[in-house]
């Protein structure tokens, strides 16, 4: 999730009255704010908000269905997770390919804190920050094609 997601925001309250089911379930029930763990949510490869997982043994699956609290509680009760496929081998969140994503996602978020520093701290034009990462994208580009 993310605190200023509006579907975040709106499924909440059914998110922690799931959370306080938990115990009841015999689960386990958390959330993640992907603006503190960028890394995390590139390792699950977040791409929509709110994403919901389950996971039990190692095996992730993808939850799709309604974000009632009642098919939140059906798909834990009911096991319908065992219907749902997995997570591919290469998508899973343990996989060598989702470490490196989750590492582009931290480069993402340094990329951003120099942004703001050289336009917010400097007072650099946001026109030539950019024109700085573009430099050092083609540099960097150069030195490793030689």
């Amino acid at each position: 999730y993310a605190p200023w997601c509006p579907a975040c925001q709106q499924i909440e309250l059914t998110w922690e009255s799931f959370a306080k089911e938990s115990e009841r379930l015999d689960i386990t029930v958390g959330k993640v704010d992907v603006t503190q763990e960028p890394g995390l949510s590139g390792r699950f490869f977040v791409t929509t908000l709110p994403t919901i997982y389950h996971a039990n043994d190692g095996v992730f699956r993808r939850y799709r269905g309604s974000r009632t609290l009642e098919d939140l509680q059906g798909y834990v009760l009911e096991r319908k997770w065992e219907a749902v496929e997995p997570v591919a081998g290469w998508k899973s969140p343990s996989s060598i390919m989702m470490h490196g994503m989750a590492g582009l996602f931290h480069l993402s978020g340094w990329i951003r804190q120099i942004h703001s520093y050289l336009t917010g701290t400097l007072g650099i034009h946001v026109w030539i920050s950019y024109a700085i990462f573009i430099l050092a994208t083609l540099l960097i580009g150069l030195f490793l094609g030689l």
